[in-house]
This record gives C-alpha cells, structure tokens and sequence, in this order.
C-alpha cells in the first residue's frame, strides 16, 4: 500500500498545467475524476492548506489531510486517497474531453452521476424496413434506425407514440414484413390506427410519407409540417379527393392542437433546450425545456447525484456531458440558469460533437430569461417533491418495522432483515436465496446465493438446513469473514414457507452455534406467521404494514432465489447441449454463447446465423449445422 508519505511526494510534483486528475484507493479502484485549469491548485484545494501566501513547496511535516471546512463525502473521499494521477492536457477543453471519456470508463462512485443507472427510454424508427414501424426502445445501436429522446420515463414515451399513432398511423405490428397470417386487416385499421399497408390499402410511398412527417413532428419542426400539411390537403381537394383532404384536414387539426396546447413562448426563441438546476445536499433536479421551431415540445426531468462537486456549474457540466452523449441531437442554443459559472469549454465540446456552433447562454432578460426561471421553479419542485417523497416512504418503513417488532415480541427494531428461499427442479441446480432489507428497503448489494450440496434427493427441509447452517457460521465467526454482507448481524430472520422449512433453519443455525437470532417463517397459502415454540400461526390483520413488508421481503427472496436457479439451469443444459459439437471446443463454444445468448437459439440456428457468428470459421459453423441437424438433439424449453 502506497504510504502517506509517498502520496506527499506526489501531491508536491503536481504540475501547475491544466489537465486531469483521478484519485485511486489502496485498491487501486478509481475514485473520483476531475478536470483542472491548473491540476496543482485543484488537488491540493482538497487537503488542509500547506501553503503559505508567496510559497510553492510543501512543508516537510506537511500530512495529506482533509481541509477543516469540508463537506462530509468530500472528507470521506480525501480520506481513502492512497495514489493521485494527472494527465496534462494543452487546453481546458482537451481536458473536458479526457475527463468524460475517463468518467464514462471507470464509473467513480464519488462522480456526478444520473441517479436511474439503467437505460433511458427512445423512440426508434425502423427505415431498414420496407413499411417503417415506430415503436418503443431502450437501445440505440441500430445505424439504420432513427432514435429519438433519451425520454425521462417510459409513460412519456408510451404518451408520444399515442399521440403519433393517432396523428400519422403507422403500423403496429412487429417484425420486418406488416401484417398476419390471416391476410386481413387487424383491429388497429378499424379504429383508424393503421393504414393497413399488410394489404395494400396504402402504397409504400405514401406510407413513407406518413414517416416523413412522423420524423418532422419528433424533431420539432411543425412549422414545416404544417405548410406540407396544408400544401397537401389543397392538391387533395383540388384534385375533388374528398376523403384524402377530409384526412390531411383533420391531421392538420391535431397538429395545430398540439402546438397551441404545448406553446409557452415565442418564435424568436427558436430551437434550444433550457436547463434549471436544484441542487440540495449530494442531490440535484435537473430540467430540459426542449422548445423546438418556438413550441415548448417537451420537459425532460433528471435526478443527479452530485458526488463531490456539489456547485451549480460542476453539477450543470457533468449533467450535460452524459445528456448530450445520450442525445441524438443538439440544438444550437442551450439556455442556462445565471449561475453556471465560465463553460466554455463545454461550449467547444458541444459544438464539436454537434457539427456546428453552439451557444451556452444565461440570459438577463426577455422570453429565454422567463423559460430560465421556468425550468429553474421546475426543478425546485421535483427536488422537493422527491425528499417528501423519500420521508414519507422512510416514515412509513419505520411504521412497518415498528408493528412487526411489536407483533413478534422483538427486543429490538429489525434494521436488518434477512430471508431465505430454495429453489430447486427436483433433485438438480439447487439454489438458495438470502436476501437483505436495511431499514424496511433492500439492500441488493448485500444479497447471497448458496449452491447447495445436498444429495438426498427433493429435500427442501434438509436444504434450508444446510443453507442456514453455512450462515450460521459465517455469524458465529464473523471476526473471520470479510464479506460485507455476511458480516452483519440479522436483527430477524425470514424463512419462507411454514413449520417444516422453519424448524429445518432452526436446527442449522444451532448446528452452527447461534441461537439468539429472532426467526419466523412465512406460509404463502394463508400467509401465516410460524414462531419457534408456538403451534398455532400468528395471522396479522391483512391491511397491516408489517405483513405488507414480510410479504415484500419473501417475494423478493423468492424471485432472487428462481433468477439465479434458472441461470444454473440454462448453464448446465448449455454445457450438455454443446458437448460434442465438432470443432467446438471452450472458446467457441463461449463465442456461440455470447452470439446466440440462449441455448436454443443456438440448436435452431439455420446455417447463414451460424457462420455470422464472429470468429467462428465458416468450415466449423457447417459443420456444426450439419451435427445438429442431422442428430436431432432435442432441444430443452427450460
């Protein structure tokens, strides 16, 4: 391990050059990554000041510590420093640059991150298709698809297409080709949701027109939209095609609904985004204001965790970085709140990935300055909401926890539940699930699962035994387990299932010398409480939130417990499945996996997939086609 004095030693090299800089722990895990227009004076504003006015080398008794003012996470990240590194940069943009790539690759827990860590929703476009279908997706790898968003929430996603399938009917149906077996228009035609192309009732020059101006209304460009609109409707009406104008009347109709519903400024905004920020503690609100062609189109509201660099600017910088590397486009002004500090660099970079000039503006006045202060109000609210949010559903676990430790005759509040389920087909891949709640809330990094060894046969009692007696001596030893998880202490254990399964665990945690750990089981049928010692179950009443929270707890450990059995189950059936196909061996057989990500995927794959499959030669994939279906291994529905 790097010792403290090692790490003064590198503190006092630091260049006075912008650049980056990364804090690394003793495990070498990276920390925190920040940019600097001068890296010396950025990392040393984290430790007690060791420099006098005028002077420019550090005291020999100099100690790497905390500065006194200090936020709290700011004290805890200084404290688990053990290596610096910096990266010289030429300009503050180069070292934006570096600093997002670097931030995207290691992930630093004490960064400025999007609170929802999964896969913002899009609108694609399949223009690969000869009848373009659009639909709802979280992916964006596509290149001959249109995405439009990343979209805060899947309801607004869902909201959108609604509307588009009303205004331009596209159809709905999935695949390359439209249509059904049946060769007869489905429901969506009837309702007027579908043009029907599957029997060509719409040629596909129309319908691609239909996408066109599906494409023009998601990019915000109803100006246009409207004139063709209005363009086409006059040609259908003279042309004395009643209908075609009667159709065009009414999708112009909806548009122009639209546009006056969502309208909240002026043309001479143009197209820009506007951005307000909330910032409360290591918690931001930011807003997206997305007016196109001067409509307020959308607002976007993200949840940041602010990590260390808890000012506006930093939050502001970081936030638009990810957003405008999720984004599929960037318009050519973004509206700022008055605060955000110099970011000009993020200007550059912006402008470099749209293409063209970009404008980061924080106006003083006029109709930009009213949408600032609009998505300022916008983010306030949604902070404030969201810690009211919080304290209630803190208060209403606290509630929970407090009627089960009176219902049960705990000693203590249960902080830390922990419940056990098996999981088994017969006899094989059996697994158990233990899963943890701290506070009424869980604590998925805390989760374990055990391969189970026993060999009896279909034995759930004497499986729930073994997986509760290896826990028990994780407790009865915990000075020599270093997981994190098993090392706390359960303040209730919650069995699932009734008497059987409950005195099973009982007998495998005295096995292993605990018995002062309060234990109850959950039957489902009748979601009846077993104590040890006491015959006839406990029925809490079916409102309670105590039960509410058992039934929580349980029905967590169960589909945790079936999540990893079924995982063993299509491992083992891969593994058998596979063997002996010729000219695969483990690193092929890993690549069909990778490619194929199920089993079988692999057994029904036709001879052109099969030879698709990267770094699979074209001999060994015809000849694998040629094993399987000539010896008609049986493939498993699992």
């Amino acid at each position: 391990m790097t010792s403290e004095t090692a790490l003064r030693d590198q503190l006092a090299g630091l260049p006075q050059d912008p650049g980056v800089y990364m804090f690394r722990d003793s495990d070498e895990a990276v920390l925190y990554v920040g940019k600097a227009k001068s890296l010396r004076k950025r990392v040393l504003s984290y430790f007690r000041s060791p420099l006098r006015e005028g002077e420019g080398e550090l005291p020999e008794d100099w100690r790497p510590r905390p500065r006194s003012v200090i936020d709290p996470k700011v004290a805890e990240l200084v404290w688990r420093i053990d290596r610096v590194e910096v990266f010289v940069t030429s300009t503050e943009t180069e070292a934006l640059i570096l600093e997002d790539n670097l931030v995207k690759r290691h992930r630093p827990a004490f960064n400025i991150k999007l609170r929802d860590d999964k896969s913002y929703p899009y609108i694609a476009i399949s223009l690969d298709e000869e009848f373009p279908r659009v639909y709802f997706t979280r992916e964006r790898h596509r290149r001959d698809r249109v995405y439009f968003g990343p979209f805060s929430n899947a309801s607004k996603v869902r909201e959108t297409l609604n509307a588009i399938g009303r205004i331009f009917p596209n159809r709905p149906c999935e695949g390359p080709e439209p249509g059904r077996p049946s060769g007869v228009p489905c429901l969506d035609y009837h309702i007027k949701r579908c043009m029907a192309p599957c029997v060509d009732y719409i040629s596909k020059d129309e319908y691609r027109v239909l996408i066109d101006q599906t494409i023009d209304f998601l990019s915000g460009r109803y100006r246009h939209l409207e004139d063709e609109l209005e363009h086409e409707m006059a040609i259908a009406a003279e042309r004395k095609q009643y209908e075609r104008a009667a159709v065009l009347r009414d999708r112009l109709s909806a548009v122009k609904h639209l546009m006056e519903r969502q309208s909240a400024t002026t043309g001479s905004v143009g197209t820009a985004d506007v951005l307000g920020v909330a910032l409360e503690g290591d918690t931001a609100n930011v807003q997206v204001l997305q007016v196109r062609d001067g409509v307020l189109q959308d607002r976007q509201s993200f949840f940041v965790e602010a990590g260390v660099e808890s000012e506006v600017d930093q939050v502001l910088e970081q936030f638009a970085l990810e957003y405008y590397a999720m984004a599929l486009a960037i318009p050519p002004l973004v509206v700022l709140p008055r605060d955000s500090g110099d970011l000009s660099a993020l200007e550059a970079l912006l402008a470099e990935r749209r293409g063209a000039g970009v404008e980061l503006r924080a106006p003083a006045r006029g109709e930009k300055r009213k949408l600032s202060e609009l998505a300022a109000r916008n983010a306030r609210f949604a902070l404030d909401q969201d810690r009211l949010r919080h304290e209630r559903a803190r208060q209403g676990r606290r509630d929970a926890l407090t009627e089960l430790a009176g219902a049960l005759g705990l000693p203590a509040l249960p902080a830390r539940i922990e419940c056990y389920d098996i999981s088994n087909l017969g006899a094989t891949h059996s697994v158990a699930s233990m899963v943890v709640f701290h506070d009424g809330a869980p604590e998925k990094s805390h989760y374990r699962s055990f391969v189970l060894r026993h060999e009896g046969g279909p034995d759930d009692f004497a499986r729930m035994e073994e997986a509760l007696g290896r826990r028990g001596r994780h407790l009865s030893r915990p000075n020599e387990e270093s997981d994190a998880s098993f090392g706390h202490r359960p303040g209730l254990i919650v069995i699932d299932g009734g008497k059987g399964q409950l005195a099973a665990a009982g007998r495998g945690l005295s096995q292993a010398g605990v018995d002062d750990v309060p234990m109850i089981g959950l039957a489902k049928r009748l979601e009846e409480v077993f104590l040890p010692g006491r015959s006839d179950p406990l029925l809490l009443p079916e409102s309670s939130a105590g039960l509410r929270l058992l039934q929580s707890v349980r029905d967590e450990a169960h589909r945790f417990a079936l999540r990893h059995h079924r995982r063993r189950r299509s491992a083992g059936m891969t593994e058998s499945a596979l063997d002996g196909l010729p000219g695969v061996g483990p690193v092929r057989r890993r690549l069909l996996i990778e490619h194929f990500k199920t089993p079988e995927r692999i057994l029904s794959a036709d001879r052109e997939e099969l030879e698709a499959v990267p770094g699979l030669p074209p001999k060994v994939a015809r000849a694998v086609y040629d094993h399987l279906n000539h010896t008609g291994v049986p493939v498993s529905s699992g």
